[in-house]
């Protein structure tokens, strides 16, 4: 083989969309299946696997013209809303402290521990107010409620006797609610179908790109730039006009004899 052959046969490689596209379009019954199984999974981890919890909520309110904290002094008004989230968030540090947590495991009899109920409690002012609410996510619904009242009668004993002046009314008390907040068994199964798709299409995808094989002369003519020389009848499907088609790196060899008699 001289120079110029091996110039031509030098190694480079064409990505062909419109076979890829092709590929996955006909096998899309396996990504619409793969979808459902793995969106089928999804939906059985949330609904059997995952133990469910549930929230109970109360609202504080925050009532305290001045007070003052060790040496700083504060002044809190209706108005001044920038004052009131900051004073929410003092609250939320005297809520979630060891001392705090351990009181209400006392209050209510729980079987947790203070860490557990760390993880369990989260509070946040409502609408940039001086309403605090305090969520309480456990696994039993009335469990949640139980330690969201304790909180009620545990909390503002404890900021009063660190800030001076300061009270907490309570605005709602909490009830049990029996709708789970987690797991949401329609987000797990979006996600896993989702998931399966996007798996199959990548599976077959990356089976299109390391296809090597001649499909048509078109392929041939448009990726090596070689004449074809023959076309090979497919004898073993009789009846229909289809060729195949040989090529080796380099080179080609046809055969252009392919007349068969018959007696």
């Amino acid at each position: 083989m001289d120079k110029t052959a091996k110039n031509n046969t030098k190694d480079y490689y064409v990505v062909d969309l419109a076979h890829v596209v092709k590929v996955v379009w006909q096998r899309i019954w396996i990504v619409a299946i793969v979808s459902i199984l793995v969106a089928g999974i999804g939906f059985s981890i949330a609904a059997f696997a995952i133990t469910p919890t549930y929230a109970s909520s109360i609202l504080l309110y925050v009532n305290n013209s001045s007070f003052n904290v060790g040496d700083l002094g504060f002044s809190i008004s209706s108005s001044e809303l920038t004052a009131a989230q900051s004073l929410a968030k003092t609250y939320t540090v005297l809520l979630k402290n060891r001392t705090t947590l351990e009181r209400l495991v006392n209050a209510t009899g729980v079987s947790y521990d203070w860490e557990d109920l760390y993880d369990m409690i989260a509070s946040d002012p409502v609408n940039e107010t001086e309403v605090i609410r305090v969520t309480v996510t456990c696994e039993d619904p009335y469990e949640a409620q139980l330690i969201a009242n304790g909180i009620a009668k545990v909390l503002p004993q404890r900021v009063a006797e660190i800030v001076e002046g300061a009270s907490m009314e309570v605005v709602d008390s909490a009830i049990p609610v029996t709708e789970k907040v987690a797991p949401s068994i329609s987000t797990y199964t979006a996600v896993g179908f989702i998931i399966g798709a996007l798996l199959s299409v990548v599976v077959l995808v990356i089976t299109a790109l390391m296809d090597n094989t001649v499909h048509d002369e078109e392929y041939v003519i448009q990726t090596y730039e070689y004449p074809i020389l023959a076309k090979i009848p497919d004898l073993m499907d009789s009846g229909t006009r289809k060729y195949g088609y040989y090529y080796r790196r380099g080179s080609y060899s046809s055969n252009a004899n392919a007349n068969t008699n018959t007696k």
